[in-house]
């Protein structure tokens, strides 16, 4: 019997603590504003914000791969490539917080 409340209030408390990570927003819906408008301010500062953090990603990516070539982890050729590719897709993102930000 012991066991069985213990289940009950195990299952509990997880239900509650992962509920933010079950809600959903509908799939149509995701990233626009009032009524599904992209045009609205609340859709064009989503997508920014989505942007903008993508970036800050992207840029410890270029900070991580540095200090592995310079702690000896990647090879001056491995690093080249990987650095022009991460930072191609760094351009890529600014570009795109560009385009937001000038609608």
């Amino acid at each position: 019997m012991d066991l069985v409340i213990i289940l009950v209030v195990l299952a509990g408390v997880v239900t509650f603590v992962s509920a933010p990570l079950r809600r959903r927003e509908p799939a149509d819906d995701r990233g626009a504003g009032i009524d599904g408008d992209p045009d609205h301010p609340r859709a064009t500062e989503s997508e920014l914000n989505e942007r903008e953090a993508a970036r800050e990603a992207k840029y410890r990516e270029i900070r991580d791969a540095d200090l592995d070539h310079r702690t000896g982890k990647l090879s001056d050729e491995d690093f080249a490539a990987v650095d022009s590719s991460l930072r191609a897709e760094a351009v890529e993102i600014l570009h795109a917080i560009d385009t937001i930000s000038d609608r």
